[in-house]
């Protein structure tokens, strides 16, 4: 198991979740193996990778990506993330998350630098200028 994968627990509850596959559903994954596809797809949106970048161990990209869409089309998904609140609430388990960057100084619109020089040089705080121009009455406008 890697950082970031299911534990037994949640797998658990994330199980019933999901849809039954029917018995004689033709080639591919098992519904037994939705463990490995569920934590490939958990690694590429924790990741942000490309479908392709996910690792062989959770199974063939493809097939983890075709998965992901099917139930995604399904609104298995939005079903799970819903009853996982309810669940949440009912247990009192609540997550809360916040995150507070201090920046520097000169990030609170400082004196000088570059970026005010860049901005200076494609007009930045000049005032704006329309240009319009007149079309002839018996031209088509622009419209049709």
């Amino acid at each position: 198991m890697s950082r970031g994968d299911l534990s037994e627990a949640e797998w658990r509850v994330l199980k019933g979740l999901l849809p039954i596959e029917p018995e004689n559903r033709g080639r591919g994954r098992r519904p037994e193996q939705n463990l490995s596809i569920v934590n490939g797809i958990l690694w590429r949106l924790r990741c942000g990778t490309a479908w392709r970048d996910v690792p062989p161990k959770y199974g063939n990209w493809n097939t983890i990506y075709r998965r992901f869409r099917r139930w995604s089309e399904a609104g298995v998904w939005e079903a799970v993330s819903v009853t996982l609140a309810e669940i949440m609430a009912d247990t009192g388990h609540y997550s809360i998350d916040s995150t507070t960057l201090r920046a520097h100084v000169s990030a609170a619109g400082g004196k000088g630098g570059l970026v005010d020089a860049l901005l200076a040089a494609r007009g930045a705080g000049s005032p704006v200028s329309f240009t319009v121009w007149l079309m002839p009455e018996d031209a088509p406008s622009p419209s049709t």
